[in-house]
């Protein structure tokens, strides 16, 4: 049984070297984004419409397309 507790001791005591060396990289910048940035301007941007249209505008809109057709 006191083997137990000793490895539960030992465990702790590697979670809490884990932690703070996990603390410790993410304040010295290990884990920033610098590729990204640099290649976001290759990427398509999502089309964004601004404009909502009525009803009475699909409506005439479905109808014209459906004349071309």
């Amino acid at each position: 049984m006191s083997v137990i507790y000793v490895l539960l001791a030992i465990s702790i005591f590697v979670a809490v070297i884990f932690f703070i060396a996990f603390i410790v990289s993410v304040k010295s910048g290990q884990y920033d984004d610098s590729y990204t940035p640099s290649v976001r301007m290759l990427f398509e941007d999502e089309l964004v419409t601004t404009k909502k249209s009525s009803t009475k505008e699909f409506k005439a809109e479905k109808i014209q397309l459906n004349k071309q057709v």
